[in-house]
């Protein structure tokens, strides 16, 4: 009876264990296919893959070639960033020792036998092969060919994504990239900065070799691309950028006689940046962060010099500081507030009109006197000076700012330390010289607001934002930017219009008279000062063709030795001739 007992306890203890693991089995087998099934598809904490990807990528010897990072086009679409380029990978387990199939990689790499070897031997992991700058060497596709024949398997050609040109430009609103902790890379200044919480994107594309647990390359397998599995990213933002001719005004600062300065094209229906150029240039792969070459200088302010007489005519025209039929008497010395005249034996008998095409400092001092500190400031206010004017968006695709030009500076009409009844401070900003700060954005744009009736329009930098399979994500539609206290009249900014047409037909543009468009403009040269010298910033902004504007042009030069002959005035010629020549060189009918 004892035993049959025991053997009762025996069985029953065996069921109750073969239960236990039938059970464990069947958990196992269920979570096998949970994981096969569901958490395949669901993404990695902190990751862009699925479980299934993260899975393969756990096996494979690779490199990343593209970052998954948003990328930019001009108007027509044309890629800014983001052009696929052929580069070499070198992967671990190469050649043992020199010999001849070495020393022809070596050759096709732009570096030694012996380099190549030792870099070679010392991998620890898959590197794109890159200069002596750090940048990946671009293969032509007989170099490709040469690759892949030479070295299978160790060495291999992968299509990579470049992010920039290589050369050096003056696209400075585009901004630069700086690594982060950890490799990551985030935008630094310009476009690349303002819209980064958009850029930054879902994750890489990774180009590789499966390898087994000793990371030794499996035969036979080839290259294996992985990608994120959201179809949406990366997001593609389309610029107002006209890339074609942002290059070609490019080349002709860097031949003309301009170090450093800035040009900044406006669409005169909606003021849109067609092109925008900053001197010196700046490399967007090689940027020092202590020096100013990377700085866009078109939204750094400036002293204006006598485009501002532009501002001080109108408030005179709008508050009747001055009659139409007035006349002037300019002897070249003022008499007053250290002021002279550009012109050293004076301009003579001459009305407002007279004074504004020749530039003449009495003309303008004369009404300053006229004039308060706060019909001064207010006008510049409503022809958009003395405030951020580039377009800005509040709330957008989950930004509370969105503001497209980085480091835009609002410049200045008067310090506040001056006091609003020193009438010599007056004069001296009545002439564009004193505390006043303008940018070259602005600067053009104000020549748009008076196209427009005195409407101050918000230049933009970006169209539309993308999603990579076509659907919008983001519009940045065109729109106005008011003034506090209202707009010059209507009257007033097609007076001012035809004023600056008298500049260049009898005034100080006169050597604009024989370009393939009539133009119009305004002449300004300020008086600054670098290191002890006695130097210049020269400006010339306008618009053209006069019957039908398509363009308003702001061009400043920085920092010429005085008593040098206007820069900024040939090259606003050139910069005209070469938007009459792409569009055929006839003003229209």
């Amino acid at each position: 009876m004892h035993h049959q007992s025991n053997r009762i306890e025996r069985h029953q203890r065996i069921q109750l264990i073969t239960t236990v693991i039938s059970f464990l089995i069947a958990v196992l087998i269920i979570r096998l296919g949970w994981l096969q099934i569901a958490a395949g598809r669901s993404i990695v904490p902190n990751g862009s893959r699925t479980v299934r990807e993260q899975s393969v990528v756990q096996r494979q010897e690779g490199v990343v070639v593209d970052t998954g990072r948003g990328h930019f086009t001009d108007r027509s679409g044309h890629s800014i960033t983001g052009a696929w380029v052929q580069v070499p990978v070198l992967f671990p387990g190469g050649p043992a020792k020199q010999d001849d199939r070495v020393g022809r990689l070596a050759r096709v790499l732009h570096t030694d036998a012996s380099e190549l070897l030792r870099r070679w031997k010392s991998l620890g992991s898959p590197v794109v092969w890159k200069d002596s700058h750090g940048t990946p060497v671009e293969l032509t596709d007989q170099e490709a060919a040469h690759i892949s024949r030479l070295a299978p398997g160790a060495a291999e050609v992968v299509p990579y994504r470049r992010r920039y040109d290589k050369s050096v430009n003056g696209m400075q609103w585009l901004g630069f990239l700086y690594e982060r902790p950890g490799n990551s890379l985030s935008g630094a200044a310009g476009l690349e900065k303002t819209l980064e919480p958009l850029l930054k994107g879902e994750g890489a594309t990774f180009i590789s070799h499966l390898v087994d647990a000793e990371r030794h390359t499996l035969p036979d397998t080839g290259l294996r691309i992985s990608t994120p599995s959201n179809h949406h990213y990366p997001l593609q933002v389309q610029t107002t950028i006209d890339l074609a001719l942002q290059r070609k005004i490019e080349n002709l600062t860097a031949h003309s006689p301009m170090k450093e300065g800035a040009v900044v094209v406006l669409d005169a229906g909606n003021a849109d940046v067609l092109a925008m150029i900053s001197r010196p240039f700046y490399d967007p792969y090689h940027v020092n962060p202590e020096g100013s070459d990377w700085s866009n200088r078109a939204v750094k302010a400036a002293v204006p010099g006598s485009i501002f007489k532009i501002v001080t005519a109108a408030a005179a025209l709008e508050t009747g500081a001055a009659r139409k039929g007035e006349t002037f008497h300019c002897r070249g010395e003022y008499g007053a507030y250290g002021l002279a005249c550009w012109k050293e034996e004076g301009h003579g008998r001459l009305n407002l009109e007279q004074g504004f095409a020749e530039s003449c400092n009495t003309v303008f001092a004369k009404l300053a006197e006229r004039l308060t500190s706060s019909q001064l400031a207010q006008m510049a206010e409503a022809l958009g000076l003395g405030r951020e004017v580039g377009w800005a968006g509040k709330d957008l695709a989950g930004m509370k700012q969105l503001r497209l030009f980085d480091g835009e500076e609002a410049g200045r009409i008067f310090d506040s330390r001056t006091k609003a009844e020193d009438t010599g401070a007056r004069v001296q900003t009545a002439i564009g010289q004193r505390d006043v700060k303008v940018t070259p954005l602005q600067a053009a744009n104000l020549i748009v607001s008076l196209l427009h009736n005195g409407e101050v329009r918000s230049p933009r930098l970006v169209r539309r934002i993308q999603y990579a399979d076509g659907g919008t994500l983001l519009e940045l539609p065109a729109h106005a930017l008011p003034a506090s206290k209202g707009r010059i009249s209507p009257h007033t900014a097609r007076t001012i219009l035809y004023w600056m047409e008298k500049v260049v037909q009898e005034g100080t543009g006169k050597g604009l008279a024989s370009a393939k468009w009539k133009l119009a403009g305004k002449s300004g040269t300020a008086q600054t000062g670098q290191a002890g010298r006695a130097v210049n910033n020269q400006w010339f902004i306008g618009y053209g063709p006069v019957e039908q504007p398509r363009y308003a042009v702001a061009v400043l030069v920085q920092n010429v030795p005085a008593n040098s002959s206007n820069q900024a005035t040939a090259l606003f010629g050139q910069v005209m001739d070469l938007l009459a020549s792409s569009e055929g060189g006839a003003s229209p009918s």
